[in-house]
């Protein structure tokens, strides 16, 4: 047994490369992650400066509080640019209809796009997808822009952040190879589809896609700060592992060790020990 998941959430933090910040509950993490696009929105803005962000669906309880605070107070997201990390492919390798209710481009565009007040919107021509057959867009439209400002994510169970799961037993890749490789297709592992089922579908597991397109660890890692949030039981472990475990693709989190301006953010609950 790994020593790291015997640390307890008194010391949990202590001694890592990632910091970590713990919150007193799940809604608290997600006030925190829509203030702090709300704070470096505003920041940028005053200084008549782009922001850029990488954006997850999943978390995703943070884009309720973010709309409320951008219409209420007014802010102008006009030269904002928002990635998304992901999307499910069908069989096909065509991405899954936006009426779907696991799409996350219909999931955007229902719950933030379309509650934005329209002076203040996100540009469609802002709002980026990774798209099979355009893989190389995400990158260099990123570069165009400067770089991204924040990544904003969650974290798999193994240790995926976006749909970036670790190489197969089998597959001759190093690690520096693994953080380079950029936005491409891929198949998703077991343990993903199984945990996704059990999260969305209630277990549906055979519902849940077998193919993805995803931004890669290279988008992620450019990013200048990133910042995870975890706040499922099973995220006591990865946290642990994430925040000590080795640095290696087979664990892809563990890439922000490396990174000079990582943050993760735990609720009370995920910073319990594991067992």
């Amino acid at each position: 047994m790994n020593e790291f998941y015997n640390i307890d959430e008194k010391e949990l933090g202590k001694n890592s490369k990632i910091d970590l910040e713990i919150m007193e509950t799940e809604v608290d993490m997600y006030h925190d992650m829509a203030r702090v696009m709300f704070d470096e929105i505003k920041e940028n803005n005053s200084k008549g400066k782009k922001t850029v962000f990488i954006c997850p669906v999943g978390p995703v309880g943070q884009y309720k509080r973010f709309v409320e605070l951008v219409n209420k107070y007014r802010l102008n997201l006009n030269n904002v640019y928002f990635f998304n990390m992901d999307e499910y492919l069908n069989d096909d390798m065509t991405m899954i209809d936006t009426n779907n209710p696991l799409s996350f481009k219909g999931f955007m565009n229902r719950e933030v796009y379309n509650k934005i007040d329209d002076e203040l919107n996100i540009p469609v021509e802002h709002r980026f997808f990774p798209e099979p057959g355009k893989e190389n867009v995400i990158w260099e439209k990123m570069q165009e822009l400067g770089g991204v400002d924040i990544c904003f994510g969650g974290v798999g169970i193994n240790g995926h952040v976006a749909f970036n799961e670790p190489p197969e037993d089998n597959d001759s890749i190093s690690d520096d190879e693994f953080k380079n490789i950029g936005t491409r297709v891929l198949k998703i592992s077991r343990e993903t589809m199984t945990i996704n089922a059990a999260g969305s579908l209630n277990g549906a597991i055979d519902v849940i896609p077998k193919w993805c397109i995803t931004i890669g660890m290279k988008e992620i890692l450019s990013a200048k700060k990133i910042r995870l949030y975890m706040f499922r039981d099973w995220h006591r472990s990865v946290v642990r592992r994430a925040l000590y475990g080795d640095v290696t693709a087979k664990f892809p989190v563990s890439f922000l060790q490396e990174h000079e301006d990582a943050k993760i953010t735990i609720s009370n609950y995920v910073a319990q020990k594991p067992y």
